[in-house]
């Protein structure tokens, strides 16, 4: 079978989207279909354009043009599929439905050509309300066409367990993981010290990670040792926000609740990581940390790529949305989903009698490799 994966945007190499999609497609290919990717970039030579697999389908140009053309035409697109005999669109959502691509898809289905969309975050709407005014005229304008543009859909792909997305049909699966990129948690001599308890949240940064709340959290711990007298004896808790955080959430999210309670030393920010540098990181700690407002954003059920990843490493770790592949297991902490500090104490007493093994948790995990989860969905799509 042939597949297209579609995108409408293009790459960074220390995006966690990005990884994404090289995993998706990677765990297409592990299934034995040919599987090519479609992407929207610039050229070495500052044209917009669309390609496949590194080769140019359409040169857009330069300029605001160029800017509207990318938006309106995927002509290429459906030529590409048709010359090369795709038979399978599997397209990720950019908050992007605008009548263009309700032409784009309805051809594809004349055509006879199967597509799915994904969602990546459902609901999404409310995850704009702090974005500009750029961004909520794009989500305005999406909310406008996205009912009609799905209509020629085979099924929507949710991490959530929504049965129906804007009308349409869900195919539900989890966010998957690639064993092949995520090396095993190797806890280091610092991380063993009982005098200490190192923390790690990888992300960029946004409202709803809510790792505001693990810093009040902190700040509440050493509150309440120094009212009891109790600083030397208890361990000192350090936090490590890996990704980089924005001036706006940095003035306003953490640093009045660092100065709070005087806890500089204790909140250690890091810029984007990757390879051996996040892996050092990941080794000083012995706790993640998920989402923790998500509830934030309107979502209560969400199968999120972070959840997975800090299994695969082996690390145990705190999340407070609905995940049943992980709600029961027992290297995880259910937080709840509403605005109160994490309890700090609780993850130092969970962790005192913690012995589980990297390779036990990561081991829980298999089956949510993506060659399984993104054959649930050709399976779905082509099961009559």
């Amino acid at each position: 079978m042939k597949i297209l994966f579609l995108v409408y945007h293009g790459f960074e190499d220390y995006s966690g989207i990005t990884k994404k999609i090289h995993y998706q497609v990677k765990g297409l290919k592990e299934n034995g279909y040919d599987t090519r990717l479609c992407y929207y970039d610039f050229s070495p030579e500052g044209h917009r354009c669309r390609y496949v697999d590194g080769q140019v389908i359409e040169d857009y140009g330069t300029g605001n043009w160029a800017a509207i053309r990318q938006r309106m035409s995927y002509d290429c697109v459906y030529n590409y599929c048709i010359r090369e005999g795709i038979q399978f669109v599997y397209a990720r959502s950019f908050m992007n439905a605008n009548p263009w691509l309700i032409h784009f898809f309805k051809k594809l289905h004349k055509a006879g050509i199967h597509a799915v969309t994904e969602i990546p975050t459902y609901p999404y709407d409310k995850e704009f309300k702090e974005f500009g005014w750029k961004t909520k005229i794009e989500l305005k304008m999406d909310k406008l066409f996205r009912r009609k543009a799905y209509h020629y859909m085979d099924a929507m792909v949710t991490f959530s367990d929504a049965k129906e997305i804007f009308g349409q049909k869900t195919i539900n699966i989890s966010n998957g993981v690639d064993f092949d990129s995520i090396p095993l948690h190797q806890p280091s001599a610092i991380s063993h010290q009982p005098s200490s308890l190192h923390m790690i949240g990888v992300a960029e940064v946004h409202p709803w990670h809510a790792f505001d709340r693990v810093v009040a959290g902190i700040g509440e711990y050493y509150k309440r040792l120094e009212v009891r007298g109790e600083r030397l004896k208890m361990p000192d808790v350090f936090f490590h926000i890996v990704g980089g955080v924005h001036p706006y959430h940095m003035n306003n999210h953490f640093m009045p609740i660092i100065e709070k309670y005087h806890i500089h030393d204790k909140i250690i920010f890091h810029d984007v990581l990757f390879g051996k540098e996040l892996d050092d990181v990941f080794n000083q700690c012995q706790f993640a940390i998920g989402s923790l407002g998500r509830h934030r954003s309107g979502i209560t059920v969400i199968k999120t790529l972070k959840n997975r990843e800090y299994a695969t490493r082996g690390i145990p770790f705190i999340y407070s949305e609905q995940d049943s592949d992980f709600d029961h297991q027992p290297y995880i902490i259910k937080a709840p989903a509403d605005e109160t500090p994490i309890d700090i104490q609780r993850i130092i007493d969970f962790m005192a009698d913690f012995d589980m093994k990297p390779e036990e948790i990561r081991k829980t995990v298999e089956p949510l490799q993506w060659k399984y989860q993104m054959k649930k969905v050709v399976d779905a799509v082509f099961k009559n």
